[in-house]
């Protein structure tokens, strides 16, 4: 009976370290098109431990679910920075934001009003 209960105790005990460690968060990422989408995602899913990214065209949130012990989101924001995409945490320099197609130019006052509505130039 000893060997049972101490059997059972270090399964419990090796479960309770072996916990999930994903974490759920969203994070705002400047972009405008269907392009600006899969760059992000892509961007965002190449950095270790993110598990899901998904991002959303109209309210720019990024919803993420990524490992804690692998990243965190300094780092993902600093992914999505070299492609050329600015976040609340990190914004991305003129030569990085001057890599991203023309039709993607968030910081430019007329390429976001071609894109209200679903409009989309250039695309």
């Amino acid at each position: 009976m000893k060997k049972v209960i101490l059997i059972f105790t270090l399964l419990v005990t090796t479960l309770a370290f072996a916990q999930n460690k994903n974490e759920k968060t969203s994070i705002e990422v400047d972009g405008v098109c269907e392009m600006c989408k899969e760059r992000i995602e892509k961007a965002s899913i190449r950095t270790k431990g993110v598990k899901s990214a998904v991002w959303n065209v109209d309210t720019h949130e990024l919803k993420l679910i990524f490992d804690a012990r692998k990243t965190n989101i300094k780092i993902i924001s600093k992914n999505l920075a070299a492609v050329g995409h600015d976040t609340k945490e990190i914004k991305a320099t003129e030569e990085q934001y001057n890599s991203v197609h023309p039709c993607c130019k968030y910081r430019d006052a007329d390429v976001k009003k071609d894109h209200e509505g679903g409009k989309t130039k250039g695309n």
